[in-house]
């Protein structure tokens, strides 16, 4: 995988009220969020200039601060409007827009009770994350051994730096035996998601979907059961253990990076690309969703 060079973005980044260039984003190595992964943050896609579902991430970003107990230091349509700002401003067409709220200095132990806040919000291009080809011969996943926590052991509906850890290293090893990505199961073993992406199963006619009690409910998650309810296919949130899966015809996943992609096999488990007729309306179906979106407006 190509890694970017974050720190030489040629963008401009919203930094606590102004715009500065990405070099000159810097915080303090001790702030307390790098030590003990106290902040938040939200991947908002841009498609011809216009920011999709903004609403609902920055509720799901003020969503998420308030449950790691601090609150984000700018109102909610001030961020909303730095986003839109950001998108001109650096003249962005097809990106990606990542909001991040993170806990500065003042303590040097778990306790972060009157520690300041900082907010930024970063943007660069990044037309799709899985190539064309991926799309069309789908993912590759394998079931990794690191497992979605418990509400009583982690903020699981909170899109915070902390309960990513697990991912970074479920997807480093997936990698590293050629995969494109991992099947997490939950504390239960119940069928949970991929490092960053949910995950449906389709059966004939009929999509299973694990119940998201342990992990985000994601946004692209929530469109896709819109979509799915309204072309009359009946989608059930359950439950999933992985011998219940063995039968399904289909496989995909879905995320604001992800969109809607397929998945050929997990592990020996293949699944029919080919001919998986109820994601390709799916597919098509979100496109046409994020095409209805994009509102002509001088703003962008």
């Amino acid at each position: 995988m190509k890694l970017v060079e974050f720190d030489k973005l040629k963008e401009s980044i919203w930094y606590n009220g102004k715009f500065v260039a990405c070099k000159n984003a810097k915080t303090h190595v001790l702030d307390h969020s790098i030590h003990f992964a106290s902040s938040v943050f939200e991947g908002i896609r841009v498609y011809n200039y216009v920011p999709f579902k903004l609403d609902e991430h920055i509720d799901r970003f003020y969503k998420s601060a308030k449950l790691l107990d601090y609150k984000i230091n700018y109102s909610k349509e001030k961020i909303k409007t730095a986003c839109r700002l950001l998108i001109k401003k650096n003249k962005i067409k097809n990106g990606y827009i990542r909001p991040l709220s993170w806990r500065t200095t003042g303590s040097m132990a778990p306790h972060a009770i009157g520690i300041k806040t900082s907010t930024i919000i970063a943007i660069w291009e990044w037309p799709t994350y899985y190539s064309e080809d991926a799309k069309l011969k789908g993912i590759k996943l394998t079931l990794t051994k690191w497992k979605r926590p418990s509400n009583d052991s982690a903020p699981t509906q909170s899109k915070c730096s902390g309960v990513y850890q697990i991912c970074t290293l479920a997807k480093h090893d997936s990698f590293r035996k050629g995969y494109d990505d991992a099947l997490m199961l939950d504390y239960r073993n119940y069928v949970a998601e991929t490092t960053s992406s949910n995950i449906f199963f389709v059966f004939k006619k009929k999509i299973i979907t694990p119940k998201a009690d342990c992990f985000l409910n994601g946004i692209t998650r929530q469109t896709v059961i819109k979509i799915s309810k309204k072309l009359g296919i009946t989608v059930i949130e359950k439950h999933i253990k992985l011998k219940d899966i063995q039968s399904a015809t289909e496989c995909f996943i879905t995320g604001t990076a992800a969109e809607v992609t397929p998945v050929q096999s997990i592990d020996k488990l293949k699944f029919n690309v080919k001919n998986n007729l109820i994601t390709k309306i799916i597919y098509t179906k979100f496109i046409n969703q994020i095409k209805n979106s994009l509102k002509p407006s001088k703003k962008y």
